[in-house]
């Protein structure tokens, strides 16, 4: 009986200092002969070579090349991307519309609906990139989905087309031109964010939980309960800069906790707790500033918060 030998290679990638070894299981049977090779299946598309030199008693280090397992993982990884992009992208709208229905039955006000919108779409955004494949791409897919909302904003906003339940459930008066404001500068941070940060550094999630959570609770409970105005923003209360800090904070924190348990990155949480705090307090004082009519909240808050943290977590 002829000597068949089967080559075991592990598909998993391997850095260039890693020794290569060849696994060679040779099966004997009674009366030896010239080794030769048992070849796979042109199905396979596996391009092998052979483990034999001329010498049969000698072992050649050539392996076969997982060619085919590569770009079968990559495919795998596009798949996975493009329906976790439409799934968010669903659920986008889907929330969107529900508060622009509630909005028109008037079953809540416009001012909390345009709020909870705020605070909710990015953070189940933000949460949603679990979903997403480890490749490098991903974070692009993931942008496609405030991508689409921004088309939406400035097709609106320039008045090439009118969405009066967009305008209801986003906007403080029910002005085209203001979604041109607020609005597009928020999904323009989420698009930043994803891109530049992703879910591999607590900078992105920090910024974001910062402006989702904390500033938009804020306004919430300031409308409600901000009767004790800032002494230098008569426009801002305690009320609403306490509950940014404080929410600011807790979300923050809990986002972190989330990516953490995922596996994306490890955390000192003493530390971190100390961090966060810093950036919330930072974030809290530059959001009380008198200076709205300069710079929106969707712009300022994120960007101290991403200047803050980036200078405490170092990445």
């Amino acid at each position: 009986m002829p000597v068949r030998a089967i080559l075991l290679l592990n598909s998993s990638p391997i850095s260039r200092d890693t020794k290569y070894h060849c696994k060679l299981t040779v099966l004997r049977r009674r009366f030896n002969t010239s080794p030769e090779i048992l070849r796979a299946p042109e199905s396979t598309r596996i391009r092998e070579s052979r483990c034999f030199s001329s010498d049969p008693t000698r072992i050649s280090p050539k392996f076969i090349v997982p060619n085919a397992f590569q770009a079968g993982g990559f495919a795998e990884m596009v798949f996975q991307d493009v329906g976790a992009t439409a799934l968010v992208l669903a659920g986008s709208f889907a929330l969107v519309s529900a508060f622009e229905s509630l909005t028109q039955r008037n079953i809540i006000q416009q001012s909390l609906s345009r709020k909870l919108v705020h605070v909710l779409s990015g953070l189940l955004f933000m949460a949603s990139w679990a979903l997403f494949s480890t490749s490098t791409e991903a974070r692009y897919f993931a942008s496609l989905v405030p991508f689409t909302n921004c088309l939406r904003l400035l097709i609106n906003g320039m008045s090439l087309a009118t969405d009066e339940r967009l305008l209801k459930s986003v906007s403080r008066e029910g002005k085209p031109e203001e979604l041109l404001r607020g609005p597009l500068y928020y999904v323009l941070m989420l698009i930043f964010c994803a891109i530049i940060f992703w879910r591999e550094s607590p900078v992105g999630v920090i910024s974001l939980a910062m402006m989702c959570g904390g500033d938009g609770v804020a306004d919430i409970i300031g409308r409600r309960f901000g009767f004790v105005k800032l002494p230098y923003n008569q426009k801002k209360s305690w009320a609403g800069s306490i509950s940014m800090f404080a929410f600011g904070f807790l979300i923050s924190f809990g986002m972190l906790y989330y990516f953490s348990a995922l596996g994306y990155y490890e955390l000192n949480w003493t530390e971190t707790a100390q961090r966060v705090a810093l950036v919330s307090l930072v974030a809290t004082a530059v959001e009380s500033l008198p200076m709205g009519e300069v710079i929106d909240d969707n712009i300022s808050v994120p960007l101290s918060s991403m200047i803050t943290a980036y200078m405490t977590f170092g990445f």
